[in-house]
């Protein structure tokens, strides 16, 4: 076998112009798909990240059929006091759970005493959901970064549509599921920045203030919100915390809860599928890049060399070794351009990453791009480049390992 790998490199570099020509294409091929992952990826996840850290979580628990009719924000398909300490007793055994925070979601009347307006309201923990979503405290833009009793943190386009300033003392009237109707003057706080997508016109007010214009004569929350340690286990967490909340089930034998994953909650879910699906094409073309060069060259190689094959089959050498030989040589190629371009990959990426380019998204402006190429990345695109080149030089080697000594050697 070393003789074979001896052969084989010395047969490539007989034909330096045509093997630099091969390797190149491979290498540009897999410098184009490890640039287009890393950049790509990173703005999948800087989107996702927006999205979860921001607002949603990494998941959320609901009673059953509430997020079928969430825009009407349901107080009838609340999760009760017993319901939520169960769910909590869950979370507390789950060692990938970071944090979660109790939300109450209603809609209400906003009024700066001159006009009114519609408003959605989330009622919560300040230091439960400043954990759970560690971004939001970022989008408070102007006012304190809390959420106390008596306060609301008002959404920026109501802000500047009401001419409400930090101070301003406002009333919010809700209806609550009975039917009648309460009001409460809270003061102006903050004003959070909009954020793109479902959520993000929400205001903020402490979960206490929600209780009372709600008039709950015992707390009732609409959905529990969850952060992970490690985001890349969250299919895991949400498949055995549906499986250990399914064993909840009512009068007629039905789950009481339901588990949602951030895909299921954002329509930006379809963005990052697209992004995927990008990414696939982008490696098939690569694979067809590969296919292409590695063919065309073995195909050429076999031709020029059809009396060297035949002198070396009339010499007694086995038609396996010859398949061999050229299946190697498609081999080398493989492994030169995958790891040269590996290389140049990874330098163009940590050169992105010096340059600090940044990019708006929705509304956040001046997001940094942090070009990332996971190394499961590199060695999946190197075995797939690799094992693409053998495929692709069987057919002319086997085409050389059935050439007959006598034939070729009259081979002009």
């Amino acid at each position: 076998m070393h003789n074979l790998f001896k052969i084989a490199i010395r047969n490539l570099m007989r034909y330096k112009r045509r093997t630099l020509l091969t390797a190149s294409l491979i290498t540009i091929g897999v410098v184009f798909v490890l640039v287009f992952i890393s950049v790509s990826g990173s703005f999948k996840n800087m989107m996702i990240g927006q999205i979860t850290d921001s607002m949603l979580g990494h998941l959320q628990i609901h009673r059953k059929g509430y997020v079928a009719s969430i825009e009407n924000l349901p107080l009838n398909l609340n999760l009760k006091a017993g319901a939520v300490a169960k769910i909590e007793n869950i979370f507390n055994k789950q060692p990938e759970i970071e944090a979660y925070s109790p939300r109450i979601k209603f809609g209400g009347i906003f009024s700066n005493f001159v006009e009114t307006t519609n408003i959605r309201l989330n009622g919560v923990y300040p230091d439960k959901e400043f954990k759970t979503v560690p971004l939001l405290p970022s989008r408070i833009i102007s006012g304190e970064k809390s959420i106390k009793q008596g306060e609301i943190v008002v959404p920026e386009l109501l802000a500047k549509g009401m001419k409400v300033n930090i101070g301003d003392t406002v009333v919010i009237v809700a209806t609550n599921k009975d039917g009648s109707v309460n009001g409460k003057q809270l003061k102006v706080a903050g004003i959070v920045e909009t954020m793109t997508g479902p959520g993000g016109r929400d205001g903020y007010i402490h979960i206490d203030d929600a209780v009372e214009i709600l008039r709950m004569d015992e707390m009732e929350v609409s959905e529990v919100a969850v952060r992970l340690k490690d985001f890349d286990k969250l299919s895991t967490v949400s498949a055995r915390l549906e499986n250990l909340l399914s064993e909840e089930v009512n009068k007629q034998g039905k789950p009481i809860f339901e588990v949602h994953t951030w895909e299921k909650l954002s329509p930006f879910y379809n963005i990052a599928r697209m992004i995927d699906m990008m990414t696939f094409f982008i490696k098939f073309m690569l694979i067809a890049v590969v296919l292409i060069s590695i063919m065309n060259v073995m195909i050429m190689a076999v031709y020029e060399r059809i009396r060297e094959i035949g002198t070396i089959a009339a010499i007694g050498t086995l038609p396996g070794k010859i398949l061999s030989m050229f299946v190697i040589e498609g081999f080398c190629l493989g492994v030169v351009g995958a790891v040269s371009g590996t290389i140049i990959g990874s330098i163009i990426v940590l050169i992105i990453n010096l340059s600090r380019i940044t990019f708006d998204f929705g509304r956040q402006t001046g997001l940094l791009l942090r070009a990332y190429i996971n190394p499961g990345d590199l060695l999946v695109i190197s075995i797939i480049v690799i094992i693409v080149s053998v495929i692709a030089s069987l057919q002319p080697a086997l085409k050389a390992s059935r050439m007959e000594p006598i034939v070729a050697l009259r081979h002009v």
